[in-house]
């Protein structure tokens, strides 16, 4: 196990092709400079030291100590020590909507970047506990297995968008019940699945879904995102406004907050909906229900003692400058008495 303190450092590599391409410049522009004034056999005669070699050889060895010092910079960590850690949670997941009704712009910046950020805040605001997350539109999919690696479920979170399902739609049901799967604790005594929608549902059948969810211990609690006046929805590429949804009468669609179907599925399940345009507001109250819920002990492995690896890269990289220093520009006298290429002496 890994880990890169200052992953930003690696940007430092995107000197050496620049590096290379100067040099590759400067050879050319040495050639026609020479061509021009001298004749290149008179050129070798006064001077029959000058090697290419130990130029390319020099700017090699520049951009290994470049890359050396990249890594340095980033530092990366190795784990040592595995340890078999307790952990107390409860077993979260996230069901998030990703319909085109979710591109709508009556909350900033829109629906769905709002749902993101309330899940990145909330998952940012755990302990212990394990998250899961599914994705939804005209059907289900799951994006995040149940799981106690948030740095993961929140670059997975972050790549979700509305092209990911193809079938639009905004099928809840089958999210509920995709759910049901996630928990593979028999033991868990709370599980929660947390909602994430405008509240727009083509599927139908949520009400026995949720039943069937309340029944297998899930508690959903539901998030509202977006207005009750709602707004069109935008369709866009490469982040340029290219019209307004449309439906078959050529009118333009306008979504509306479904606050009734959030709250229903809510209370089905004795859980609770919560308005979703206010990031602090949604996060203290979630924090608030997580808190007051029993908690599993369950057991995990991970790394708990990781040591800097940084002195490695830096060394090499000390090494490798100090060496471009020694390295001259001009033919090895030992190397030429051995005449490998059986040159012609003249």
């Amino acid at each position: 196990m890994y880990q890169l303190e200052q992953p930003i450092y690696f940007y430092l590599l995107f000197a050496i092709p620049v590096m290379v391409v100067l040099f590759l410049l400067v050879l050319v522009w040495k050639k026609t400079v020479q061509k021009r004034f001298v004749d290149k056999e008179l050129l070798k005669k006064l001077s029959p030291n000058r090697s290419l070699f130990k130029s390319i050889l020099k700017v090699l060895v520049l951009c290994l100590a470049i890359a050396c010092l990249s890594f340095a910079l980033v530092n990366p960590k190795i784990g040592t020590k595995l340890e078999t850690v307790k952990r107390e949670g409860v077993d979260i997941v996230f069901a998030l909507d990703v319909s085109k009704s979710m591109l709508a712009e009556d909350i900033a910046p829109n629906r769905l970047d709002k749902s993101k950020q309330l899940i990145t805040q909330i998952i940012n605001n755990l302990a212990g506990d394990r998250v899961g997350i599914i994705g939804y539109a005209g059907s289900a999919f799951p994006q995040v297995p149940i799981t106690t690696d948030f740095s993961s479920a929140k670059l997975f979170l972050n790549g979700m968008n509305t092209d990911m399902v193809s079938s639009q739609g905004t099928a809840i049901n089958q999210a509920i019940e995709l759910s049901q799967t996630f928990y593979d604790d028999e033991g868990q005594t709370n599980r929660v699945l947390f909602i994430v929608s405008d509240g727009e549902d083509h599927g139908g059948n949520i009400a026995q879904i949720s039943e069937e969810a309340h029944e297998k211990g899930i508690r959903i609690f539901t998030i509202g995102v977006g207005t009750v006046e709602g707004g069109p929805i935008p369709i866009k590429q490469n982040g340029v406004l290219q019209y307004y949804l449309r439906d078959k009468n050529n009118e333009q669609v306008i979504t509306r907050l479904g606050e009734e179907t959030l709250k229903e599925i809510a209370k089905t399940t004795n859980g609770e909906y919560i308005d979703g345009s206010n990031t602090k507001a949604v996060v203290d109250r979630v924090k608030a229900l997580l808190g007051g819920m029993d908690k599993k002990e369950f057991e995990a492995k991970q790394f708990t003692d990781f040591k800097d690896q940084f002195q490695w890269f830096l060394a090499g990289a000390l090494f490798l400058l100090v060496l471009d220093v020694f390295f001259l520009e001009r033919k090895t006298a030992w190397l030429r008495k051995l005449n490998l290429f059986n040159e012609v002496k003249k």
